[in-house]
């Protein structure tokens, strides 16, 4: 079952966010929370917390054990952006973004399946080129 928290209007960059989840995916929950604390980043942190109201929230509302839960996935997405203004010289100005993120945590009791690939359906398609040729 999978088992989701989200936090909205992070004030970090996704870019910046984006490294950090990449790292966790995948792993067992309490590895991805020792990572985390060993992390020297503010996304870090900020994974931290979201990770745990997914824990909590699979324990809570879903009965699920903690130590059976994996990271199925962790995404930093694009939030709205606040704009400010720098004055410059001789009148003019220059924008500053200052962008926000929207962090979701998937926390699955599933262990992932390894994707298969089908090299028999690729081999018919060449033939079907070949034999129109």
């Amino acid at each position: 079952m999978d088992v989701k928290a989200i936090s909205k209007y992070v004030r970090i960059s996704p870019l910046k966010a984006r490294d950090v989840a990449r790292e966790i995916q995948g792993l067992p929950v309490s590895a991805a929370l020792s990572l985390l604390n060993f992390t020297p980043k503010k996304a870090a942190v900020l994974f931290t917390k979201t990770l745990k109201s997914a824990v909590a929230n699979a324990e809570h509302n879903f009965s699920l054990d903690a130590n059976n839960l994996i990271v199925k996935s962790a995404v930093a997405n694009l939030g709205p952006v606040h704009k400010r203004m720098k004055p410059l010289a001789k009148g003019s100005s220059a924008a500053i973004r200052k962008p926000m993120s929207h962090l979701q945590v998937i926390v699955s009791d599933e262990k992932p399946q390894p994707k298969k690939k089908d090299k028999a359906a690729k081999k018919p398609a060449a033939a079907a080129t070949a034999a129109a040729e």
